[in-house]
C-alpha cells in the first residue's frame, strides 16, 4: 500500500439490522483526494446468498443509519459538501431521503421510539452570539470567555461549556404525505417565522423539536424506555462533575420534564459509557469504569458491562472487571432477545463478540484474529461488522457458530495496492512476561531496515485489524515491529496498570525485547539500521527511548506527551492524566519526563504535531523540538494546519497524504530502501 492508495480503505459502519433480519444497511467512508473529505453512502447487504449488496444513497456523506422499529423507515446522518450531519429519513422500501434537522451544528446522535413514531437526537447547541448563531460575527469578534471550570475544551470539539450536547425529541412525519413548499415573495414576508433554537431562521418543512435537557454540560448515549414514555442518556450532573471524572444515568420524560439520576446502590465512584433498557422492559444495561475512591483514578481500568433493575438499585458486574475490557459495538449497546445484550470484548489484540444475559449467563459468538466493531440482532440475524488483515471493513452474518462473509469492500485495495499478512509473535521480556505483537516483512531477501512503531494510548493496543500505517512502510521497504507492552489494553487490568507512576520503565523494556527478540528470529533485517516512532503516548515512549537508548538511526516524535508539567495546563486532559498516571511529587514526575532527559538524546528526530490538538497541545512538540535544536541534535518540525489529535486516523485525506510521503522522505534520509531511496547526486 502507498500513500496515494488511502481511498482504497472503505471503513464500515455498525449494522443496522431490518426488523425481519432478512437484511442490512451500513455505511461505507472512504477518503477522497478531489473533495478533500470523507465521503459515504448507505450499502443495503441482504442475508440471500444470492443477492448482491447495492448502493441505496447517493449523499456526500450518509452515515448512522437505523430502520424503524416497524421496519418501515430508514432514518441516517447526511452532511453536504463543507456542512454538518443532519438527520434525515427515507422509506425502507426506497425513495427520496426527507431531511428533518437544520442544526446549526449538526446532529451528533439520534435513537428511535418503540413505536417508530419518535426520534430522540443529540446536537450542540451554541451559546447565544457564538458559532455563526449571528450574521457578522466571527469567531474573532465573539464576546470573552469567562472559563472557571477544568472541563471547558475537548480536542476535535474546541470549546464546550457554551455549546455542550443537549437532547431533542421530535416526530416523524408521515413519509407518503405531499412535501411542504418553501415560501417565497408576500408569503415569506407575511410569515412570521421566528428563530429556530441554534440560530437561524426556521427552516418550513422541519419538523419542531422539543428541547429534553438544559444543563452546560455533554448529554449523551440517549435511548427511549421501552415504553416510549422515557428517555435515557448519561452526563455528569452531581455537584462536584468538575472535580472528577464521574458520570452517572439518568431519565427525562419524553415529553419533557425535569431528569432525575437512576442510582445503582451499590456503586462507588464511575464513568459510564452507555446506557439501555432491556427488550423486556425489566434491566438497565450499561458500561461503566470505576474510578476510585477519588472519582479520577482512570488508568487501566477496564470497562464493565453491568445491569440493575430498571427503576435503579443495586447493580451487578456482568463481564469480568478484571480480565475483560467491554464496549458498545458500534458506540451503543445492542440488544437481543428480551434479556440479552451484545458487547464487544478487547482480547489480546483482537476484539470479540460477547452476548450477556440479565441473570448472568454468557457466551462468546465471535472471537479469532479479527476485530468486530460493530454488531445488531434482529429478526433471529446476528450481523456483524468486522476488520482483519485483509480488510479495513466488512459484513457478516452469524449462522450456526460461523460468520459467514456478504460483503467485499476492500477488494480494489488487496488488488491494486496489495497487502501484506503480519506474523504474530510472542517474546519474553527481561524478567521472563510475555510480550505479545506482530512483524510485517516487505518483499524481497533484504536485509531489511527496521522500524520499531509504538501505540498510543497508553490503554489501547494494536490489533490483527489491517493497519495502514504498517502496510505503506513495509510496501517502501522497511520490516514494521509493533508490539502491545504493559500499559496497553486487551491482556487484563494488572497488565494496563503496571505502568502507573512507572510509565518509561518496564513498557520501553517490553519493546525493546521484542525488537531485539524480532532482530535475533529475522537474519533478513538489518541489526544496523533500525528506526523507532510512535504518536501520542507512542511519541512519549518514543521520545523516552531515545534518551535511554542510542542504537536507533533516527526517530519520528508525533503528537507526544512530552512535558508532564507543561501538558497540566495546556491539554484538554492535562488537570488529571499526569498525576493519576506520572504521580503527583515533582521528583516522579521528572523521572518519567521525556523533557527532563532531553540532554541525552542524540538521535536525529522528526516532530510531527497539529496546530489545533488538544489532547497533546502543539506547544509540547514546540518546546520538545526547539530543545534538540539548541542542542544540537538534527531535526525537524512538521506542523499541519486545521488538524486536532487524530489527523492519522481522521485527518483531511491531503493531509493524511502528505504526512505519510513527509514520514518516508524522514526515513529515506537515514534508512534508504529500494522502494524508499535516500537523496541521490
Amino acid at each position: 500500500m502507498k500513500p496515494e492508495h488511502l481511498p482504497l480503505l472503505k471503513s464500515v459502519s455498525a449494522p443496522a439490522v431490518h426488523p425481519d433480519g432478512t437484511r442490512a444497511v451500513v455505511s461505507v467512508t472512504r477518503p477522497d483526494f478531489d473533495a478533500d473529505a470523507y465521503v459515504g453512502q448507505l450499502w443495503s447487504v441482504p442475508q440471500d446468498p444470492d443477492k448482491r449488496p447495492r448502493l441505496v444513497t447517493r449523499g456526500f456523506r450518509d452515515t448512522a443509519p437505523a430502520f424503524s422499529p416497524d421496519g418501515r423507515v430508514l432514518a441516517f446522518l447526511r452532511a453536504a459538501a463543507g456542512g454538518k450531519p443532519q438527520l434525515h429519513v427515507v422509506e425502507a422500501a426506497g425513495g427520496e431521503p426527507q431531511a428533518l434537522t437544520g442544526r446549526a451544528l449538526g446532529v451528533s446522535s439520534f435513537a428511535w421510539s418503540p413505536d417508530s413514531q419518535r426520534i430522540v437526537f443529540s446536537s450542540r447547541e451554541p451559546e447565544a452570539g457564538r458559532y455563526g448563531t449571528v450574521d457578522g460575527v466571527s469567531s474573532g469578534g465573539e464576546d470573552a470567555r469567562l472559563i472557571t471550570d477544568y472541563k471547558y475544551r475537548m480536542n476535535g470539539v474546541g470549546y464546550t461549556r457554551d455549546k455542550p450536547l443537549q437532547l431533542f425529541t421530535l416526530d416523524v412525519p408521515d413519509l407518503g404525505a405531499e412535501p411542504v413548499v418553501q415560501p417565497a415573495g408576500r408569503a415569506l414576508r407575511d410569515r412570521n417565522q421566528p428563530p429556530e433554537t441554534g440560530g437561524g431562521a426556521k427552516v418550513a418543512g422541519l419538523p419542531d423539536a422539543r428541547q429534553l435537557t438544559t444543563a452546560a454540560t455533554d448529554h449523551t448515549g440517549e435511548s427511549f424506555s421501552r415504553d416510549g414514555t422515557s428517555v435515557y442518556f448519561v452526563a455528569a450532573l452531581h455537584e462536584a462533575a468538575d472535580e472528577d471524572l464521574v458520570s452517572g444515568i439518568y431519565r427525562v420524560p419524553a415529553d419533557g420534564g425535569e431528569p432525575v439520576c437512576v442510582d445503582a446502590t451499590n456503586a462507588g465512584p464511575q464513568t459510564v459509557q452507555d446506557v439501555r433498557e432491556s427488550s423486556d422492559g425489566k434491566w438497565l444495561f450499561f458500561t461503566a469504569q470505576d474510578l476510585g475512591s477519588t472519582g479520577q483514578d482512570f488508568v487501566a481500568k477496564n470497562t464493565v458491562l453491568q445491569v440493575m433493575p430498571a427503576a435503579g438499585g443495586e447493580a451487578r458486574a456482568l463481564s469480568d472487571a478484571e480480565h475483560m475490557d467491554v464496549a458498545a459495538p458500534g458506540a451503543r449497546i445492542e440488544l437481543r432477545g428480551s434479556d440479552g445484550a451484545l458487547v464487544v470484548n478487547n482480547a489480546q489484540g483482537t476484539v470479540e463478540l460477547l452476548e450477556f444475559s440479565a441473570t448472568g449467563s454468557h457466551a462468546l459468538l465471535v472471537h479469532g484474529d479479527r476485530v468486530v466493531t460493530g454488531a445488531t440482532a434482529a429478526g433471529g440475524s446476528v450481523y456483524v461488522s468486522v476488520s482483519d488483515s485483509a480488510t479495513a471493513g466488512d459484513v457478516c452474518v452469524l449462522e450456526g457458530g460461523q460468520l459467514r462473509l456478504l460483503t467485499d469492500f476492500s477488494s480494489a485495495l488487496r488488488t491494486e495496492a496489495g497487502i501484506i499478512e503480519p506474523q504474530e509473535l510472542t517474546f519474553p521480556s527481561a524478567d521472563g512476561y510475555p510480550v505479545h505483537g506482530w512483524v510485517l516483512m516487505p518483499l524481497g531477501k533484504g536485509p531489511h531496515p527496521v522500524l520499531l512503531n509504538i501505540h498510543g494510548g497508553p490503554f489501547s493496543q494494536y490489533t490483527v485489524a489491517l493497519f495502514d500505517e504498517a502496510q505503506v512502510y513495509a510496501e517502501a521497504g522497511y520490516a514494521v515491529v509493533l508490539c502491545n507492552p504493559r500499559g496497553s489494553a486487551g491482556y487484563g487490568q494488572a497488565h494496563g496498570r503496571s505502568i502507573k507512576e512507572r510509565m518509561g520503565t518496564v513498557d520501553m523494556q517490553d519493546v525493546l525485547v521484542f525488537l531485539d527478540g524480532a532482530l535475533k528470529k529475522f537474519s533478513s533485517l538489518d541489526h544496523g539500521a533500525v528506526g523507532i516512532m510512535g504518536g501520542s503516548y507512542g511519541g512519549y515512549l518514543t521520545a523516552w527511548t531515545i534518551s535511554q537508548d542510542h542504537r536507533f538511526k533516527a526517530a519520528i516524535v508525533e503528537r507526544g506527551f512530552l512535558d508532564p508539567v507543561s501538558f497540566t495546563g495546556s491539554s484538554d486532559i492535562g488537570w488529571f492524566f499526569g498525576g493519576e498516571y506520572n504521580g503527583r511529587s515533582a521528583e516522579l514526575v521528572a523521572a518519567q519526563s521525556p523533557m527532563a532527559a532531553i540532554a541525552a538524546v542524540r538521535t536525529p528526530t522528526l516532530v510531527i504535531h497539529s496546530e489545533d490538538d488538544l489532547r497533546c497541545p502543539v506547544e509540547q512538540g514546540q518546546r520538545y523540538f526547539t530543545m534538540l535544536k539548541q542542542q544540537g541534535v538534527e531535526s525537524a518540525f512538521l506542523v499541519f494546519p486545521g488538524e486536532d489529535h487524530e489527523l492519522s486516523r481522521s485527518g483531511t485525506p491531503h493531509h493524511r497524504r502528505q504526512r505519510f510521503e513527509h514520514i518516508l522522505a524522514w526515513w529515506a534520509r537515514f534508512l534508504p530502501t529500494a522502494g524508499n531511496p535516500g537523496p541521490t547526486g
